[in-house]
């Protein structure tokens, strides 16, 4: 979500959802809905068959979640954001839910913050 937006309060249709980022805002504003005891790891997967989906029916859509042999543009960042040596084999999801229990934070709460500021990152990137 573009921080000049501020949050919706309304959630939307599926059918009015036009990418990845979309569907993120509708789990933000409802993640008891979409996620199972608050787990980033279903999350994960979700998005894993989101990507899946794109693929078999030859959707081309940016997406930094994950890709067939490689964890995605979001990992990546993640790990240097951590300070991580190297890419963690477990995923993203769990090394955010481990950071959220190290810093007694909502693992749902953290990943929506860290997302926010990779997107403005990647925002201010492109310029």
């Amino acid at each position: 979500m573009p921080a000049s937006e501020g949050p919706r309060q309304e959630p939307r249709q599926l059918t009015q959802l036009w990418d990845v980022h979309d569907f993120l805002d509708e789990v933000r504003l409802r993640p008891g809905m979409w996620l199972r005891g608050s787990s980033l790891q279903h999350l994960e997967s979700m998005l894993i068959g989101y990507r899946v989906a794109m693929g078999v029916h030859g959707i081309s859509e940016d997406f930094d979640f994950w890709s067939p042999g490689s964890q995605g543009p979001f990992a990546e960042w993640l790990w240097q954001r951590l300070g991580h040596k190297y890419p963690s084999a477990l995923g993203w999801a769990v090394e955010i839910e481990r950071e959220a229990e190290a810093t007694n934070k909502p693992a749902v709460e953290l990943f929506f913050s860290l997302l926010d500021e990779y997107r403005a990152e990647r925002s201010e990137a492109k310029g």
